[in-house]
């Protein structure tokens, strides 16, 4: 027996990953931890999925579901015996058999700017020449970037991190915008020339987390639990609450940031904020909720509920194609925080 208490004869656990250089970092430290919490081995399982070989715009791709689909069908037809997901790439509808089992501890949720000096090179966003070309295949993050410098040149990017900072290297693109906790995962936090603050510049639901899926009748899922970290799992689903009560995808400029206030005030602060797509105008509502009410699924859908109904009753129905098309009764609240044109 191991000191888990799993017998040493015990088959390893099969982990579905994709096969590019940040989904197998992030798999091997899910894997890691898993060994070190259940004494069971596990052994990596590459998978191609649709966004790995499709070149285009990702959101005329079909979203981030890309990246999503061919983890999920291997899972399902006993592939593998779990997967992993960056969160922010996990379409928050259910499907059928399968279910989240574990959120790891997060890594920074901030988006950051990359360009071709170094980190401490003094550049930042407002240092960037007129005119300048900046690379973003997200709608929120062209949005945001409108929305604080609309004279930018913001054009669409894919490839892999190594990929995207080579472009801008050869001069391609002045700088591009990246999530921090990718680029600190695979160790390339060097080429961070700024990040920008959560509060100001809120990220994609469940940015910097990690989704372990896993089938629902697969006796592998208790072991799979034991690396949950509350306070990333509060957070991220918290988030992807919001986002599911929008029925927004990956094509619509939404930012969700979730954060835990004072460890003595168990209490969870949300940001929502939906732009038009050039940037001129945003609906932004903040609000504040005892964390225990999120502790389960049906609290969290009530009080995405809330959140959804200000921003609805604030117009951001009329900025971005969303799902929910007005207030869902959900209940009253003291409407948006802020709202706003362009700065």
């Amino acid at each position: 027996m191991t000191a888990a208490g799993t017998p040493a004869s015990a088959p390893p656990l099969r982990l579905g990953t994709r096969a590019s250089l940040l989904a197998t970092t992030q798999s091997g430290h899910v894997a890691d931890a898993l060994r070190a919490a259940t004494g069971r081995e596990v052994e990596l399982v590459p998978i191609t999925t649709a966004g790995d070989v499709l070149t285009g715009p990702l959101a005329q791709l079909g979203g981030t579901g890309v990246f999503v689909a061919a983890l999920r069908e291997a899972l399902l037809r006993g592939e593998c015996d779990l997967v992993v997901h960056s969160m922010k790439d996990l379409p928050t509808a259910d499907v059928a058999g399968l279910r989240i089992g574990a959120v790891p501890p997060r890594a920074p949720v901030r988006d950051a700017l990359c360009t071709r000096q170094r980190a401490g090179a003094g550049v930042s966003l407002a240092d960037l020449p007129e005119g300048a070309v900046v690379g973003s295949g997200s709608p929120r993050r062209v949005a945001q970037l409108l929305r604080r410098r609309p004279d930018l040149q913001v054009r669409g990017i894919r490839g892999n991190v190594d990929t995207r900072l080579r472009k801008v290297d050869e001069g391609e693109y002045d700088a591009i915008v990246l999530a921090e906790a990718g680029l600190v995962r695979i160790g390339r936090a060097d080429r961070i020339a700024e990040v920008f603050d959560a509060t100001a510049w809120p990220t994609s639901a469940g940015q910097g987390a990690l989704a372990v899926e896993v089938r629902d009748d697969d006796a592998s899922a208790a072991l799979v639990a034991a690396i949950t970290d509350p306070d990333a799992e509060t957070t991220a689903l918290a988030e992807r609450a919001v986002l599911r009560r929008l029925e927004a995808g990956c094509a619509a400029p939404v930012g969700i940031s979730a954060r835990l206030t004072d460890a003595s005030q168990p209490v969870v602060a949300v940001i929502a904020e939906v732009y038009a797509l050039d940037g001129s105008r945003t609906v932004r509502v903040e609000r504040r909720i005892p964390r225990p009410d999120l502790a389960d699924a049906a609290g969290r859908d009530r009080f995405a509920a809330l959140v959804v109904d200000d921003l609805m009753a604030a117009g951001a129905g009329d900025l971005a194609d969303l799902g929910s098309r007005g207030p869902g009764g959900a209940g009253g609240g003291a409407g948006p925080l802020s709202t706003g044109d362009r700065p």
